[in-house]
């Protein structure tokens, strides 16, 4: 595996890629990599011939109280996870390389309705940036397919809609959630859960399971069983940010009769943010 951190280089070793016929994959990261981005990087090395991570934490889409300095890095261990993956070339640019003119005079992509609310309401500009520097590395990149995490729900349901929006021809591919043995969704901030926390985490998954059993036995007072899962982490010591049940497309307020379902969370732990979701399908016998 290949480490570049210009776009000239990545393009000229794409390019070359495709001199050879071969399909390209692409996987962006913000690196501190863990089993959940593994599993990212085998998807699209099982549906492609030539993979393409990117390691970049993207100072576009955080916040003025959020992590941005504190966020890990570890390019090292993170270079032998993508190789073990599977991983063929990894893009490692610098700010100065992905924002040459610096982030105030940035070209923004914004996507409506669906970066609204959720994630989308807890922190303001946040989509606008992950669409911003996902569209950067599209066009650097120029993938035929990108696989994402359905962890991050929303984020997924962005991206397709400005895919969709903007005639790109890659293939969205998300890829199920990775979970540690009891539940708790793999995420980088993990790590800053102390050992007390990390035994409270799973909640919040134990959480949406109980909502989605509840829904699937045929309870549709929604806006009931989300004051109940709420209390649920109350109790556990967690902070709520927002607990939803939606509209699995969409991400619209979940209404009676949609079948295709998504219950959304996010919960402070401490000072730690996690989110989480569960994705419902109800048949036509559900009540």
């Amino acid at each position: 595996m290949n480490t570049v951190k210009t776009v000239r280089e990545l393009r000229a070793a794409v390019a070359r890629a495709r001199s050879e016929g071969k399909r390209i994959g692409f996987v962006p990261t913000m690196g501190n990599l863990h089993s959940g981005h593994a599993a990212l990087v085998t998807k699209a090395a099982q549906r492609a011939d030539f993979v393409v991570a990117s390691i970049f934490v993207n100072p576009l889409q955080f916040g003025a109280n959020e992590d941005l300095d504190k966020y890990p890095r570890t390019l090292a261990a993170d270079q032998q996870r993508l190789l073990d993956a599977g991983c063929n070339l990894l893009f490692a640019p610098t700010v100065e390389e992905m924002y040459p003119d610096g982030m105030g005079v940035q070209t923004r992509v914004s996507v409506p309705q669906l970066s609204e609310g959720l994630c989308g309401a807890s922190r303001p500009g946040h989509f606008e940036g992950v669409a911003t520097v996902v569209s950067k590395l599209f066009n650097m990149v120029q993938p035929d397919l990108a696989v994402f995490g359905e962890k991050d729900f929303q984020q997924l349901a962005v991206i397709r809609a400005m895919v969709r929006d903007l005639n790109m021809p890659i293939q969205i591919i998300g890829e199920p959630t990775v979970r540690a043995e009891d539940g708790l969704a793999l995420s980088s901030r993990n790590g800053y859960l102390t050992p007390d926390q990390r035994a409270t985490a799973p909640v919040v998954y134990r959480t949406l399971k109980q909502l989605g059993e509840a829904i699937g036995a045929g309870q549709v007072d929604f806006p009931a069983l989300v004051e109940q899962g709420k209390q649920q982490l109350e109790a556990a010591g967690l902070r709520p940010d927002y607990l939803e049940v939606r509209h699995a497309v969409n991400l619209k307020p979940a209404n009676f009769g949609d079948r295709d379902l998504v219950i959304l969370v996010a919960a402070y732990l401490g000072n730690t943010r996690l989110i989480d979701n569960l994705y419902l399908h109800l048949d036509e016998t559900t009540a």
